[in-house]
């Protein structure tokens, strides 16, 4: 007789498993979606083999790190093996929990890449017959990465805990599946804005051709970009936050009682069946607005799960704090909606921040520049707050007087399960922006004129508006998520203190204590310096290729003049991207790493509280900021493209694209991979607790 907990686990396996399947039967219906042209079809099949190629070498190198890592996993995790009362069975659980994480990781990249490169194309030709069908093919690629993702990670977790029954192999799963997407996301934004700061630079500010011109020997490399950064990178990355969001409830909920694992299934189950729903019911309305349309869609599901949860709370015995525990997770549901809408408002070509920010483009590029970095800072204190409000409301739900302690911690992990409950509708959305991105190219170098065009652009403008949103719902889930961490590095700590015999039992980190101070200064310090190593990644591997431009319009005749039958070297630009971002994605996940371990032998896990604490609150700010900005750049030179202060063409449009190639790096290679990165860094002081215990410099 299967225990109430076990009969939930079965039940995310079999959800998991109907996701699987609704996504078999999307990617059906978009590959059936006919696509005939044949200059589109070359141009599509160039994007597929460039994404691929990339992601073969990416995923190489990602091998070599995980097998290095896996060994030391092995030989320290969850102590040296070398200990007298080590487990090796222990040791190998957590060495293959790790590993299933990368794979799974990886594998929900693979599958984004494959569906999107063929969405494209079918959802540019789409255009031809109209708007909706043209949506409909976007929206429906993207879903399949949505499913496909969130189904892995449910699956990955429940099997994982029910194969082991040991949460702290759960952190190593979670820990495999960070520290792909932190690579991942990190590459994966280097390649896909090397190309795209690249082609804008040469193409509409110099030259002043269109964006997706085919003269422009770095616009597939921008297409592929698309790909690997947002589709591959940006999956890895909310597929992480999925599984940690869940990993550090089970660690709490393993203390509580089973009941508390239970209602952790129960909810991540009923999150992803009611995006099954809520993707299956996805249409555009009369008015034809694909923004609403993206938008309503978060919302049903929004409202599906709501229902769901409320009737599986009264239904099932989930222990007399239950309506407390739903209580806190549909803040969580409800605060990740508002981070969304706050978000929407600084980057909605219909708003006054993007109007405000092309009119300023008028007087040039620095005023873009001041007016994006202003409004960036004053976006983010709307989910700023709304996080620290979501944590505060769903701690004091659950901090009930004679309780176990680590019962309000339990609260707001499940505030983050509720946030990232819907998060395969999010993905859906997410991975929507690339797929019609790359439509408005092909229907370009297609020609499949302006009508259609019109159309693609329409479709684009809202996957860029979108795409701000999910960023701002994915850094928010991150923050209530690695806060969630934060109580279970505490549990991790008091229980290894345990074993280890040592009398710690902490509850919290005192910031006057001077080495929690020490930890909490360095901490705030890594986003801003892992920000950086990236994005000067893309400034050298951009300023490269900007010279293989170069070179090319000058060396190949009739190219700058659009001769028929002349072509740029496109692979050339493509190399260039790739060989860089491999270059460069190694190191500055690796500096977050080894700082964390050093903070964390130097001064002990009231150090590592600190630097937690510290890297939690800087990254989230820092994230917010980049995130929105960029989105704001991107749309006021969507909304100057469409007509308005002079258009495409004049002073206003070249400094809006200025701004634009500035946020570029903000939003698609630095501000998501913050996100990661605490998270990856909240892990590893997790896993890495009870050594931080033995061999800490200052007891």
């Amino acid at each position: 007789m299967l225990d109430m907990h076990e009969i939930f686990i079965v039940t995310c396996i079999v959800v998991a498993a109907l996701a699987f399947v609704f996504a078999f039967w999307l990617y059906a219906w978009v590959n059936k979606q006919p696509s005939e042209n044949q200059k589109i079809a070359k141009v599509s099949d160039l994007i597929r083999k460039g994404a691929n190629t990339f992601l073969r070498r990416e995923y190489k190198v990602l091998a070599i790190f995980a097998g290095f890592v896996s060994v030391l996993i092995f030989v320290f995790l969850p102590q040296p093996i070398w200990n007298a009362d080590a487990d090796v069975i222990e040791h190998l659980e957590m060495t293959l929990s790790y590993i299933f994480g990368t794979v799974f990781s990886g594998l929900a990249g693979k599958i984004g890449i494959q569906v999107a490169t063929i969405a494209n194309k079918k959802t540019a030709e789409a255009a031809q017959k109209g708007i909706r069908p043209s949506f409909l093919c976007g929206f429906r690629g993207g879903a399949v990465m949505g499913m496909a993702v969130v189904g892995s990670s449910l699956l990955g977790v429940a099997l994982i805990f029910w194969i082991t029954n040991n949460a702290t192999a759960l952190l190593g799963f979670s820990f495999g599946a960070s520290s792909l997407a932190l690579f991942a996301k990190a590459g994966g934004g280097i390649f896909t804005k090397t190309a795209d700061v690249s082609a804008d630079l040469t193409g509409k500010v110099e030259l002043g051709i269109p964006e997706d011109d085919p003269r422009n020997p770095a616009v597939i490399a921008d297409n592929v970009g698309d790909n690997v950064g947002d589709v591959a990178g940006m999956g890895a990355d909310l597929f992480d936050s999925h599984v940690a969001s869940l990993s550090a409830a089970l660690v709490m909920a393993v203390a509580l009682g089973t009941e508390y694992i239970a209602l952790v299934f129960c909810y991540g189950a009923l999150g992803l069946f009611a995006s099954i729903l809520g993707v299956a019911a996805a249409r555009m309305g009369k008015k034809d607005e694909p923004t609403i349309a993206l938008n309503m869609s978060t919302y049903l599901t929004t409202g599906i799960f709501f229902v769901l949860t409320l009737l599986a709370t009264i239904v099932f015995d989930f222990g007399e704090h239950k309506w407390r525990i739903w209580g806190a997770a549909i803040i969580g549901l409800f605060v990740g909606v508002i981070i969304g809408v706050a978000t929407d408002y600084f980057t909605d070509d219909r708003r006054k921040p993007v109007h405000k920010l092309a009119e300023a483009s008028e007087k040039g590029p620095a005023f873009t520049i001041i007016t994006g970095v202003s409004y960036g800072f004053i976006s983010v204190l709307p989910a700023m707050v709304g996080i620290g409000i979501s944590a505060l409301a769903a701690y004091k739900l659950l901090d009930i007087p004679g309780g176990d302690p680590l019962l309000p911690l339990y609260g707001i992990s499940m505030a983050a399960v509720g946030m990232l409950s819907i998060v395969g509708m999010i993905i859906s959305n997410d991975a929507y922006g690339p797929i019609v991105d790359n439509a408005r190219g092909l229907a370009e170098m297609g020609e499949l004129g302006d009508e259609v065009l019109d159309i693609t652009d329409s479709l684009d403008s809202a996957g860029n508006t979108v795409k701000a949103i999910t960023k701002g719902f994915a850094i928010g889930a991150a923050g209530l998520t690695v806060i969630a961490l934060l109580g279970a590095f505490i549990a991790e700590v008091n229980a290894a203190a345990n074993d280890l015999g040592v009398n710690l039992n902490i509850t919290g980190f005192d910031v006057m204590d001077p080495l929690v101070f020490f930890g909490l200064i360095v901490g705030a310090s890594v986003p801003a310096v892992f920000s950086a190593m990236l994005m000067l990644g893309v400034d050298r591997n951009a300023q490269k290729m900007v010279a293989e431009i170069h070179r090319q319009f000058d060396e190949i005749d009739g190219l700058k003049e659009g001769v028929e039958g002349v072509e740029p070297e496109y692979e050339k630009c493509i190399d260039i991207a790739t060989t860089g971002a491999l270059k460069e994605l190694i190191p500055a996940g690796l500096f977050a790493i080894l700082v964390t371990i050093i903070v964390g032998f130097v001064g002990g896990v009231q150090a590592i509280g600190g630097f937690l604490t510290g890297n939690i609150v800087s990254g989230l700010l820092l994230a917010l900021f980049m995130s929105n900005s960029g989105g704001l750049w991107d749309n006021g030179k969507k909304y100057v493209e469409s007509g308005h202060f002079g258009g495409k063409g004049s002073d206003t449009h070249k400094a809006a694209v200025i701004g634009d190639t500035v946020g570029d790096p903000f939003k698609d290679t630095a501000g998501p991979s913050i996100n990661t990165q605490i998270t990856v860094v909240s892990l590893v002081a997790s896993l890495l607790s009870t050594l931080f215990i033995l061999f800490s410099v200052i007891k």
